[in-house]
C-alpha cells in the first residue's frame, strides 16, 4: 500500500514514491476533467497528466541543461487540437524568454506596444439608411437553416455559425465574378500572365497583375484601383487582333530600355515555379507558338545594340544606371553542396549564403557621380574601374564588396579591431594616406581635403588612444601615423637648405593663423579684475575644442609628451620609431616658444634624449643598420636640440649648461667625420647639425668659448673644402651642407666678436643698468680667418668655368659673401678700423672677386631665372600645392627640388642676397665703389623682375611667408643700391620711378621681424625727392596743363581751386622731409619691434632674445598706411568727442599732420596711382571722410580745403568713379551706410553750407547706389536740403549719374514729391537735388508701362496734385521737364508745351477724376 507523503520527505523520497505509483498501475485519486469547448464542439476529456501542447501555454519556462525542452507525458493522452498553435511558426532554437515576452498580456506589455495607426486616408462611412428603426433580430431558426451541420464542422455556437455563413457568401461572390475572357494569343503577348510551362498549362483565372502592385497608392481602395487598371488592360487586349498586338509589342520593345525588358522577363520567369504543375493544353501548341517570339526578339536585337551604345555615353556623362538585383541563393547555386553529416547544415540560410557568391564585376565606365574614395595598404587611391585580384587582401564585406580597397571610415573601424595585426595594418595604412595627402597627391582626384576630413573625424583621438596600446607593434604604428600627420620631410629639408642663407636660422612659429577667439558673453560689462584670463579660458576648453583650433596644442593638452617619454625611456622601441618620435618633438618645438618650453620642461624627456641618443662616448656599430640606436648619436636628436635652441636664448642656455651640450659639441666636432665610429652618412649629418646648433648658440653670443677651444679643428675643416668630389658622389650634398653650416657658424661668431667692444664700452657707461655680458671672443680672435676665406672665395669664382665644380661653387659662394659682409660690417665699428687700408682692400675685392663674378656667364644666366623663381611674381601659379589645414599649418615644400622656385638649385636668390648684402656694406664704407655696380641695376633681368614686382599682389600665408621674407631681403637690398646710385648715376635715375614704385609696394608686404627694413625704406627711399622724378622734371606743370585741357573740354568751370593742383603738388614735393617726419612720428609705436628687428638683421647677437620670429598675424604695416595720420586723429578725437572739437582744441600739430597726410595722398594719387591699387576706392573715400568727422572746422582750413578738393576731383573722374562701389563694405567698417549716416549728422551740425562738404555728401546719392542713403537724406535729414547749396558748375560728377535710370522706389518718389510740393526742396537752396527730384518725379508720372495698382494710383494722385498746384513755376517744371542739362542755368531743359502723348495721359487722368466726382455726387 502506498504511503502518503510526509513533510519530512526529501525530493528524492517524493520521486521514489512517484516511481512506485507509476509502476503499480493503480488509478489516481483525482482526475482532471476538461470542459467541452463550445466554439469547436469538442467533447470533454479526462486527462491524467500534462498534454504535449502545454508548451504553448503562457507559463514561465525554466531551461535546464541536458533536459529536453518539453517534459514527456506521464500517461498517454490525445494531444490538444489548437488551430492557433497550428498556424504559428516555431523554431527549435527559439528562446523561451523571448516567447514569454511576446505572449505577455500584462497591462505594462500592452501599454508599451501601443502603435497609432495612420487614419488620414481611411474613409468615414455613415451607416446605411433602412426603413427599420432597429436592426433586424436574428432568430435561431434562420442560422440553423443557412449553414448545414456538415459544413459547420461540428457543433458551434450561434455566433460562430453566423460568421461561417457570411464567409461562405463572400466566397461564392468571388467565385461567380465574371473575368474577361482572353483571345487565343501566344503567351508571350499576354502582359499579365505567366509563360506557358513545360506541360502547356495556362491558368484561366488571373488573380491580378504581376508588375503593377499598387504600392504607391494610398488609401483603402488601392487594391481595387489596381484591379480596375488590370481589367482595363485586359479589355484593350480583347479588342485587338493578333497582328495588332505583335506590332504594339515591337514598338514597346524598341522604346523601352533593354535592361528594363530583361528585368520584367526575369521577374515573370521567377513566378513560374509557383504556378500549378497540372496540364490542360498540349505542349505542341506552345511549341508552335514559339516562332513569333523568336522573330520579335531577333527584330529587336539591333535596337538593343543601339540602346547599349547610348547607354554607354550616358554612363560616362551621368550617373550609372541601377542594375537588377541578382537572383536569390539556392542549394543548386552553391559552389559546395552541403552534406547531411555536417553540423547545422540541415537548414539553408540564404542571407548568410549571399557572401559565398562571386564578387560582382567592377564598373566598366567612369561616371560623374561622386564616389567613395578607397585606398590600398600603401595609401594609393584605387580607381573605381580598377579590377584587382582578391589575393591582395583588399576586398572585404563592406558597403561595396565588388570594389577593392578601404574607405577612411573602414580604416578607422579596422584600427579599433581586437586583432593586433588588423590594428597595426590600419594604422600603417593611415600613415601612408597621411604622407601622400601631405604631399598633395590626392588633390587632382579627390574633392575636399583628406587631412581635414580625418581630423574632423577624430583622427587625433584615435592616434592618442593607439599610443596607449600595450602592444609595441600597434604603438609603433600609431607613432608613425602621428609623424606622418605632423611632419613633412620636404619642409624640414627645405628649412635645412636655407639655414646658411642670410638670417636663415630664423623662422616663423608654425601657429595657426585663423584661431577663433570666442569671447564669453558673461565677461561683457564686467570689471577687468573679474574677467577670466586667457589661461583660465584655455583651461576650460575641452580637448576637442582645442584640437579644432590647433592640432599641436591639442596634443600637448592630451599629455602627448609624457607618453613619448615613456616610450623612449621604458619601451625602447625600434630605430624607426625613435626617429619618428624625435621628428614629432621637432615639429612641436617649431610650433611656438611656449611649446618648445613644454618639451624642455617635460620630466626626464630631454635627459633621456641626450643620454641615449647623444652620448659622450659610444662603441662602433657592428652592422650598417643596427637593431637598436640606443647609445649611438643621432642627427635627428641634435636637430631637435637646435630647433629648441632657436626658440629663445634661455632655452639655448639650458641646453648648453644643464644638459651638457658643450661637452657633446666638443666631442663631435673635435674629430673628422670619418673618425666618429659612425656610418659615413650619419657622421656627416650629425656633425652638420652640431655646427648648426653651435651657430644658433653663437647667434645669442653663447658658446663662443668653444671657438677658442676648437679653433684648430675649425681650421682643419676649412682646409678640407678644396677636396674635389665628383658630382655623382652620393655624399657630396652632405659635405656641402656640412661646410655651409661651418660658414654659418663663423659668420655668427664674427658678429658676436664684433659686439665685444661695444658691450664693454656700454658696461662702463651703464652705471648700474642691465647690460648683456660680453662674449668670450673679441675682434682679434676672428680677424685671422678672413684672409683664408677670401682666398677660398676667389678660387670658387674661378672654378665657375669648370663644369664639374660649377654647381658646388654656386652653392658655396653665397655663404662666403654673407661671411664677408659680416666681417666688413663689424670691422667698420671697431676702434682698430683703418679706413685707408680697408678702402684699398675693398677695391681689390671689387676688382678681383665681385666684378668678375657679376660679369660671369653663370651669374648672368642665373639672373634670367629671377621671375620664374620668384614667389611674389608667381602668385597665381596653376600648380596644385600640398594639403594644408588652418589648424595645422605647413610650409608646402613638396617637390621643391623638381620645380622652379626660390629654393630650387637654379634659383639666383641666395647668390643675389649675399651679393646685395656685401655691396650694401662696402658701398657704405667706400662710396666711390657704387658706380661700378651700375650694371646690376640696369641689367634687363633685374629691370624686368622689378617691373613684375611693382604689379604683383602676393597673398600671405605660412606656405609663402617664410619664402617671402627672403625675397623681401633681395628687393630691399636692390633698393638700397638704387638709393646710392640714383643721385649720382643718370642712367639709373631714369628708372627712379620704377624703384620708387617697388619701394611703395614692398613696404606693406614686409612681415613681422622686418620692421627695421620698413623703417629704413621710409627714411631713405619712400620720401626721397630723387625717386619722385616728376617733382623736379615738369611734373606739376604737366598736371596744370592737363587741368586746363580738361577745363577746355568740359567748357565750364568745375570745382574751385582745381587749377591749383599743380601748385599743391609742387608744395608737397618741397614738404617731403616734413611729410617723412610726420609718418615716422605716427609709426613710433613700432619702435620696440624696430629695435629688435635691427638687432637681428645687423648681427647684434648679444641683444637677440630669440631666433623665432614674431607670430605671423599680418604684415608690419597696413596696406592703407598713407591714411594713417588722418585715421589715428579720428580714432583719438572724432570717436570720443563726436567730431565736435574745433581745430584749436585738437592736439598740437594735428592740423599740420593732416595737411602732410593729404599732401602725400595727393602726390600718390597723381604720380603713383598703382601703389594705392590695393586700397579699394570705397576705402579711400571712407578714410578721407575722417577730415569731416574728426573736427568741427578742420575741413574749413584753407590748406585742408584745397587738398581735399583736389583729392575729391581725382576720386570722381570717369574710370575711378566707375570703380567706386559703395555697396561693398569698406575694410574696417560694417557698411558704408553707417559712415554716411554719421556724415549727414555732422553736415547738419557744423557744415555751414560748405561746398566741399556738400559735394562729399552728394557723391553717394548717385542713382546706382543704394536707395537707403537717399531715403536718409529726404527722410531723417530733410532739413539739410536748405543748406546743400552745391551748384551744378561746382559738381564734378555728371548730373546724369543722379537722374538715370529712373527711380523705382515708391517711398523715395513720394519723398521727392513731398519735398518739392511743400517747398522743402528749392532750386535756390539745393539746385542739384532739385533737378534730380524733378527728373525722377516727371519720369514717374508720365511712365506708360503697366505697374501694380498701388504704383498706378500713386502716379495718378501725383499727376492730379501737380495739375492743381498753385505754384505755376513748380507746376510747369514738373509737367514740362525734358532732360537734365548741366550747362544750362536751371540745369534742365523743358518743353514749350506738353507732347501729345503726355497731354493725352494728363487728360485721361483728369477725366477719371471728373467721373469719380460725378459718381460721388
Amino acid at each position: 500500500m502506498l504511503r502518503r507523503p510526509q513533510p519530512s520527505d526529501s525530493e528524492a523520497d517524493l520521486l521514489r514514491e512517484q516511481e512506485r505509483f507509476l509502476t503499480s498501475g493503480a488509478p489516481s485519486a483525482a482526475s482532471v476533467v476538461r470542459r467541452p469547448d463550445k466554439r469547436r464542439g469538442d467533447a470533454g476529456e479526462v486527462e491524467g497528466g500534462h498534454s504535449e501542447e502545454n508548451g504553448g501555454n503562457q507559463k514561465d519556462v525554466v531551461t535546464i541543461e541536458d533536459l529536453p525542452d518539453q517534459l514527456p507525458s506521464l500517461t498517454p493522452a490525445p494531444p490538444k487540437k489548437s488551430r492557433f498553435k497550428a498556424s504559428r511558426v516555431t523554431f527549435e532554437d527559439e528562446n523561451a524568454e523571448e516567447r514569454l515576452d511576446r505572449h505577455d498580456s500584462h497591462i505594462s506589455a500592452v501599454l508599451s506596444r501601443i502603435v497609432e495607426r495612420d487614419t488620414s486616408c481611411t474613409p468615414i462611412s455613415l451607416p446605411a439608411f433602412t426603413g427599420m428603426a432597429f436592426p433586424k433580430v436574428l432568430h435561431r431558426s434562420e442560422t440553423s437553416s443557412q449553414v448545414p451541420t456538415s459544413s459547420a464542422g461540428g457543433k458551434k455556437s450561434i455566433f460562430a455559425r453566423q460568421i461561417a455563413t457570411q464567409r461562405l457568401k463572400e466566397a461564392k461572390t468571388l467565385s461567380q465574378t465574371p473575368e474577361p475572357g482572353q483571345q487565343n494569343l501566344p503567351p508571350e503577348t499576354r502582359m499579365d500572365t505567366d509563360h506557358v510551362d513545360a506541360a502547356g498549362y495556362q491558368p484561366s483565372i488571373v488573380s491580378g497583375p504581376r508588375l503593377v502592385s499598387g504600392q504607391g497608392l494610398k488609401g483603402p481602395q488601392s487594391s481595387g484601383e489596381t484591379m480596375r487598371i488590370h481589367r482595363e488592360n485586359q479589355a484593350k487586349l480583347q479588342a485587338m487582333s493578333r497582328s495588332e498586338i505583335l506590332e504594339e509589342q515591337r514598338k514597346l520593345l524598341s522604346q523601352l530600355d533593354p535592361r528594363l525588358v530583361e528585368f520584367v522577363r526575369d521577374r515573370k520567369s521567377q513566378s513560374v515555379p509557383y504556378s500549378a504543375p497540372s496540364s490542360k493544353h498540349p505542349a505542341e501548341k506552345s511549341c508552335k507558338e514559339d516562332p513569333p517570339l523568336k522573330k520579335v526578339s531577333q527584330e529587336s536585337s539591333s535596337a538593343h545594340v543601339l540602346f547599349q551604345k547610348l547607354q554607354e555615353v550616358e554612363m560616362e556623362e551621368g550617373e550609372e544606371k541601377a542594375m537588377a538585383p541578382p537572383p536569390s541563393v539556392t542549394e543548386a547555386n552553391l559552389p559546395v553542396k552541403p552534406q547531411r553529416e555536417w553540423v547545422h547544415m540541415d537548414k539553408l540560410e540564404p542571407e548568410k549564403l549571399e557572401w559565398m557568391r562571386d564578387l560582382p564585376a567592377p564598373r566598366k565606365r567612369g561616371t560623374q557621380k561622386a564616389m567613395q574614395a578607397r585606398f590600398d595598404f600603401a595609401g594609393t587611391l584605387i580607381r573605381p574601374t580598377e579590377d584587382l585580384p582578391t589575393h591582395l587582401g583588399l576586398h572585404h564585406h563592406g558597403e561595396e564588396p565588388e570594389r577593392a580597397g578601404y574607405a577612411l571610415q573602414e580604416v578607422f573601424l579596422l584600427s579599433r579591431s581586437q586583432v593586433i595585426q588588423q590594428r597595426s595594418l590600419a594604422l600603417g595604412t593611415l600613415a601612408n594616406i597621411l604622407s601622400k595627402a601631405r604631399a598633395g597627391e590626392y588633390l587632382p582626384v579627390l574633392k575636399g581635403s583628406v587631412i581635414s576630413t580625418l581630423l574632423d573625424a577624430g583622427l587625433l583621438f584615435l592616434l592618442r588612444f593607439a599610443l596607449d596600446d600595450g602592444v609595441e607593434g600597434v604603438m609603433s604604428a600609431a607613432v608613425h601615423a602621428l609623424k606622418s600627420l605632423l611632419v613633412c620631410a620636404e619642409d624640414e629639408d627645405c628649412l635645412d637648405c636655407t639655414f646658411s642663407w642670410f638670417r636663415g636660422l630664423s623662422s616663423f612659429p608654425l601657429l595657426p593663423t585663423s584661431q577663433e577667439e570666442e569671447e564669453d558673453e558673461e565677461d561683457e560689462g564686467l570689471d577687468e579684475s573679474m574677467k577670466e584670463t586667457a589661461k583660465e579660458k584655455e583651461e576650460k576648453k575641452t580637448d576637442h575644442d582645442v584640437t579644432r583650433q590647433d592640432v599641436v596644442k591639442g596634443l600637448l593638452k592630451m599629455k602627448l609628451l609624457p607618453r613619448l617619454r615613456y616610450i623612449l625611456e621604458v619601451v625602447r622601441p625600434s630605430p624607426r620609431v625613435v626617429q619618428d618620435i624625435l621628428q614629432i618633438l621637432t615639429r612641436i618645438a617649431r610650433h611656438s616658444s611656449p611649446s618648445a618650453t613644454q618639451v624642455l620642461d617635460c620630466p626626464r624627456l630631454m635627459e633621456t634624449v641626450t643620454s641615449e641618443f647623444l652620448p659622450s662616448s659610444w662603441a662602433a656599430s657592428s652592422s650598417l643598420h643596427p637593431q637598436s640606436v640606443y647609445g649611438l648619436p643621432l642627427a635627428s636628436a641634435m636637430k631637435l636640440l637646435r630647433v629648441l635652441a632657436t626658440s629663445g636664448r634661455h632655452a639655448c642656455a639650458r641646453l648648453l649648461n644643464s644638459l651638457g651640450m658643450r661637452e657633446r659639441l666638443s666631442c663631435l666636432l673635435s674629430a673628422e667625420p670619418g673618425e666618429l665610429l659612425l656610418e659615413p652618412t650619419e657622421a656627416l649629418r650629425i656633425t652638420t647639425e652640431a655646427y648648426r646648433l653651435w651657430a644658433v648658440a653663437a647667434g645669442y653670443g653663447q658658446a663662443c668659448d668653444l671657438y677658442l677651444d676648437l679653433y684648430p679643428a675649425l681650421v682643419k675643416a676649412l682646409q678640407s673644402v678644396h677636396r674635389v668630389l665628383p658630382p655623382s658622389d652620393p655624399l657630396l650634398p652632405l659635405h656641402l651642407q656640412r661646410f655651409l653650416a661651418l660658414l654659418s657658424l663663423l659668420t655668427q661668431v664674427t658678429h658676436s666678436a664684433g659686439c665685444h667692444q661695444e658691450i664693454q664700452a656700454g658696461m662702463v657707461s651703464a652705471k648700474g643698468e642691465v647690460c648683456p655680458p660680453p662674449p668670450p671672443v673679441s675682434w682679434g680672435h676672428v680677424t685671422g680667418l678672413q684672409a683664408s676665406l677670401l682666398g677660398h672665395l676667389k678660387a670658387f669664382v674661378k672654378s665657375l668655368d669648370d663644369q664639374i665644380q660649377k654647381d658646388s661653387s654656386l652653392a658655396l659662394i653665397p655663404a662666403y659673401l654673407v661671411y664677408l659682409e659680416a666681417f666688413y660690417h663689424q670691422l667698420s665699428r671697431q676702434n682698430c678700423f683703418k679706413p685707408v687700408e680697408t678702402l684699398q682692400e675693398l677695391e681689390l675685392l671689387t676688382s678681383e672677386v665681385l666684378l668678375p663674378l657679376m660679369c660671369h656667364g653663370v651669374f648672368q644666366n642665373s639672373l634670367k631665372n629671377l621671375r620664374s623663381s620668384s614667389v611674389v611674381c608667381n602668385v597665381k601659379s596653376g600648380r596644385l600645392g600640398p594639403e594644408t589645414t588652418p589648424n595645422l599649418p605647413g610650409l608646402a615644400c613638396s617637390g621643391w627640388r623638381d620645380r622652379p622656385g626660390l629654393v630650387a638649385p637654379s634659383s639666383p636668390f641666395p647668390l643675389l642676397t649675399g651679393l646685395g648684402l656685401l655691396l650694401d656694406t662696402i658701398t657704405g664704407i667706400h662710396k666711390g665703389l657704387s658706380r661700378k655696380f651700375t650694371g646690376l641695376l640696369l641689367s634687363e633681368p633685374v629691370i624686368g623682375y622689378l617691373r613684375s614686382c611693382s604689379k604683383a599682389t602676393p597673398n600671405l600665408s605660412h606656405t609663402r611667408a617664410w619664402l617671402l621674407r627672403h625675397e623681401h631681403h633681395v628687393l630691399y637690398l636692390l633698393l638700397r643700391l638704387a638709393h646710392r646710385l640714383v643721385p649720382i648715376e643718370p642712367e639709373v635715375a631714369k628708372h627712379a620711378s620704377l624703384y620708387h614704385q617697388v619701394a611703395l609696394v614692398l613696404l606693406p608686404w614686409l612681415l613681422p621681424g622686418s620692421e627695421y627694413l620698413a623703417h629704413e625704406l621710409l627714411s631713405s627711399v619712400i620720401f626721397s625727392r630723387d625717386f619722385i622724378s616728376e617733382g623736379h622734371s615738369g611734373g606739376p606743370e604737366a598736371v596744370e596743363l592737363g587741368e586746363l585741357k580738361l577745363q577746355d573740354d568740359t567748357q565750364h568751370q568745375s570745382a574751385p581751386s582745381l587749377q591749383t593742383v599743380g601748385a599743391l603738388l609742387r608744395e608737397a614735393c618741397v614738404q617731403l622731409p616734413s611729410i617723412r617726419g610726420c609718418f615716422l612720428t605716427h609709426l613710433a609705436h613700432l619702435e620696440p619691434s624696430v629695435l629688435a628687428s635691427r638687432d637681428s638683421l645687423l648681427g647684434r647677437n648679444p641683444w637677440i632674445n630669440s631666433h623665432l620670429l614674431p607670430e605671423l598675424t599680418g604684415p608690419t604695416l597696413p596696406s592703407d598706411w598713407p591714411f594713417l595720420p588722418l585715421v589715428s586723429l579720428y580714432e583719438r578725437m572724432g570717436v570720443s568727442d563726436g567730431g565736435g572739437l574745433a581745430v584749436e582744441e585738437l592736439p598740437q600739430g594735428a592740423l599740420q599732420a593732416v595737411t602732410h597726410c593729404l599732401q602725400w595722398l595727393l602726390l600718390l594719387e597723381v604720380w603713383r596711382e598703382d601703389a594705392l591699387k590695393v586700397i579699394p576706392p570705397v576705402a579711400k573715400l571712407a578714410r578721407l571722410s575722417c577730415v569731416f568727422l574728426c573736427s568741427s572746422d578742420l575741413f574749413l582750413e584753407r590748406p585742408v580745403q584745397k587738398l581735399t578738393w583736389g583729392l575729391f576731383r581725382l576720386l570722381t573722374r570717369g574710370s575711378r568713379l566707375d570703380s567706386l562701389d559703395l555697396n561693398v563694405p569698406p575694410p574696417g567698417l560694417a557698411s558704408f551706410q553707417d559712415l554716411y549716416t554719421a556724415l549727414l549728422a555732422q553736415y547738419e551740425a557744423v557744415s555751414f553750407g560748405d561746398r566741399l562738404f556738400g559735394s562729399w555728401v552728394l557723391l553717394p546719392l548717385q542713382r546706382r547706389y543704394s536707395a537707403t542713403m537717399r531715403l536718409a537724406v529726404f527722410g531723417e535729414h530733410v532739413g539739410m536740403l536748405r543748406s546743400l547749396g552745391v551748384t551744378l558748375e561746382q559738381l564734378s560728377i555728371p548730373i546724369e549719374r543722379f537722374t538715370s535710370p529712373p527711380e523705382d522706389s515708391l517711398p523715395l518718389l513720394r519723398l521727392y514729391f513731398r519735398s518739392l510740393v511743400t517747398g522743402t526742396l528749392r532750386f535756390s537752396w539745393c539746385p542739384i537735388l532739385y533737378v534730380v527730384a524733378l527728373a525722377h518725379v516727371n519720369s514717374f508720372i508720365f511712365l506708360q508701362d503697366a505697374a501694380a495698382q498701388e504704383v498706378e494710383a500713386a502716379r495718378h494722385s501725383m499727376l492730379r496734385k501737380i495739375y492743381y498746384l498753385t505754384d505755376e513755376v513748380l507746376r510747369n517744371n514738373l509737367l514740362l521737364f525734358r532732360l537734365p542739362q548741366q550747362h544750362l542755368q536751371l540745369g534742365f531743359d523743358t518743353y514749350e508745351q506738353l507732347p501729345p502723348i503726355r497731354a493725352k495721359r494728363l487728360e485721361s487722368v483728369l477725366r477719371l477724376q471728373d467721373n469719380s466726382d460725378d459718381k460721388g455726387d
